[in-house]
């Protein structure tokens, strides 16, 4: 996939506890209706996840997670043939499932640490590879949000697992630095700001700040308030580097990039 230009990724959750109710799909009428809104709104890729990955939640577990994710996924491959489809799963059984029901691509917040197996079956399935920083579990993280220096952390992160993503045979790697993963709102802020530095691993940056709590803790509000905060961050995102935004809200994010690109080509 060309990232000439920036990309929206619709996030569409197969679950009952995310932290942002609308993005809450519970049927897989619910997700296709909510596939065909994102996609005429400019996304080109749709995330599909199948466990809330909020602070503090617990594991659904594999089995619920495949049973959640892959009759969405195998209805909107049939629905919508030529849109590119995401999971959000750490599991190397859940990735394996999903690419044979449709999915196109694995988007693991463990950076490939959480199930030891999915790297090598991430290289078996030929996939791009999304690999996010995190530490600890997302029932745990936020005891680990401790850094001398969060960019050069998460930067040594990366550089330590694309080197082993690529010796197990990944050719096809985006990395995420993990916005409100295990990280502060003044960490996720540090990240936004050197977030051109991660342009050194020579691999495409994905921003995730949609409606999270660096955005309503900061302003005083709730998730539900918060499209106008992401908006900002993604904007700010876009002009440090980044070249997918995964979001709640599509058509505010596409025209973020539209913008942003008017704005780097005017005279």
């Amino acid at each position: 996939m060309a990232f000439d230009k920036p990309v929206i990724m619709g996030i569409i959750n197969i679950t009952p506890d995310s932290f942002y109710s609308g993005s809450r799909q519970q049927t897989v009428g619910d997700a296709l209706v909510q596939a065909e809104k994102m996609l005429q709104e400019g996304a080109a890729i749709l995330d599909i996840g199948g466990q809330s990955t909020r602070p503090g939640s617990e594991q659904a577990g594999e089995t619920a997670e495949a049973e959640r994710v892959l009759p969405v996924l195998e209805a909107l491959q049939k629905a919508y043939p030529q849109a590119l489809l995401s999971i959000d799963t750490f599991y190397a059984s859940v990735a394996e499932a999903a690419v044979r029901a449709g999915a196109h691509i694995i988007n693991d917040i463990s950076g490939g640490t959480m199930d030891e197996g999915m790297f090598a079956m991430a290289a078996r399935l030929k996939v791009p590879y999304i690999c996010m920083h995190m530490k600890g579990t997302p029932a745990t993280m936020q005891q680990h949000a401790v850094y001398d220096d969060v960019t050069k952390e998460v930067l040594e992160f990366f550089i330590q697992r694309i080197a082993m993503a690529k010796q197990a045979g990944i050719d096809d790697i985006i990395v995420d630095p993990g916005f409100g993963f295990a990280k502060t709102p003044a960490h996720n802020f540090t990240l936004l700001r050197s977030l051109g530095l991660f342009g050194i691993l020579g691999k495409p940056v994905l921003a995730g700040i949609s409606r999270k709590s660096t955005v309503y803790k900061t302003l005083g509000i709730t998730a539900e308030e918060a499209l106008n905060g992401t908006t900002v961050l993604n904007t700010l995102a876009l002009l440090n580097g980044a070249h997918i935004l995964r979001v709640h809200d599509v058509k505010e994010a596409r025209e973020a990039t539209l913008l942003v690109d008017a704005y780097n080509h005017s005279a």
